[in-house]
């Protein structure tokens, strides 16, 4: 019997250009490259003799190469840049990120989900999600399920990377504290209607435990709704002497707020962030804040991703610590 050929992969094609396979699948679709880039690919990928065949690949297989990303918002910088960061690694596989905007909204977030699987993603990565909404067991039972910043408690879900909140909070909060600080806002992206995330739960624990008094405030991603929530916040009666954001782009609303009411950052409010967003190096003082470790969470999720859809729905759950940022928005109280 005559032996069946090989299929050409769009790694051979980049092996034989010289390039990656995130820069042959750019030009393959005149993407993000020179036009004698392309021009290179596709005389390989025609001698080579590779061909695009999404619909017979998915029914030979039973999958289609897509892998959803689910954003709570994609007005936070950090998830802009995580799901970049995602998409460029799936690539790397031969796979390919449809990148998706809840809008900070549950209800979307569902649709979403429930929308992306009925189109029969490989997977579907989360990132930000609520984690007590009902419907992630069912997800988890129609497609391989990953899960970026929180557990999804009752869900089979193949990869979790959580992030350590007890650490990250104890040390923010704690350093709060440590500078004289007795009344801390915090400002969360958590909607009124949802339950606590772990993040806000840590809070409220290491709050006590410290004799804090917090304020928690719902505020959006963006810099008009974050200046507004902490505009608010800051003409209040009693002004809280230091404002904990949960997300470096609300931390940007405070800087603008406290400037549009003539307060220094951080002789009259102190302000620190929580995910390192490199623009926050930039502000004047430089924005205290906590780094977690991108590039090591982007590779374990591609990795573990891919070999969950290969293999099967391993379970598999890593936690990553943040590291504190002391910079110039956290002053002492007098």
């Amino acid at each position: 019997m005559r032996e069946r050929a090989k299929r050409v992969t769009l790694r051979d094609v980049a092996q034989e250009s010289g390039l990656s396979t995130a820069a042959v699948s750019y030009a393959l679709r005149g993407l993000q490259v020179p036009p004698e880039t392309q021009a290179r690919v596709r005389e390989v990928a025609d001698r080579l003799g590779y061909q695009v065949d999404p619909i017979a690949r998915a029914l030979a297989s039973g999958r289609t190469g897509y892998v959803g990303v689910l954003c709570g918002s994609l007005s936070d910088i950090w998830q802009q840049n995580v799901a970049a960061a995602l998409g460029r690694g799936l690539l790397e596989h031969d796979r390919h990120a449809l990148i998706v905007d809840a809008s900070n909204s549950p209800e979307l977030e569902k649709e979403l989900a429930n929308q992306l699987v009925d189109q029969r993603v490989d997977a579907l990565i989360v990132l930000w999600a609520n984690p007590h909404a009902p419907h992630w067991p069912d997800i988890a039972r129609r497609t391989v399920l990953v899960s970026i910043g929180d557990g999804l408690p009752g869900a089979a879900t193949a990869v979790e990377i959580v992030f350590d909140n007890d650490v990250g909070v104890q040390a923010a909060l704690g350093r709060l504290a440590e500078a004289g600080h007795e009344h801390v806002a915090v400002l969360t992206p958590s909607d009124r209607n949802t339950p606590d995330t772990p993040a806000e739960g840590a809070i409220r624990r290491v709050a006590g435990d410290l004799g804090l008094a917090i304020d928690l405030h719902m505020t959006p991603y963006d810099l008009d709704g974050a200046t507004a929530v902490a505009r608010d916040v800051l003409s209040r009666p009693v002004v809280p002497t230091a404002l904990f954001c949960l997300a470096d782009a609300m931390a940007y609303g405070v800087y603008a707020a406290a400037r549009d009411l003539g307060l220094r950052i951080p002789e009259d409010v102190s302000v620190l962030g929580y995910d390192d967003d490199p623009v926050s190096r930039l502000l004047t003082p430089p924005l205290s804040n906590f780094r977690w470790p991108v590039d090591e969470l982007v590779s374990y999720a591609v990795e573990r991703t891919v070999r969950a859809v290969a293999e099967g729905r391993h379970s598999r759950r890593k936690l990553l610590t943040p590291i504190e940022q002391p910079r110039g928005s956290v002053t002492t109280r007098r």
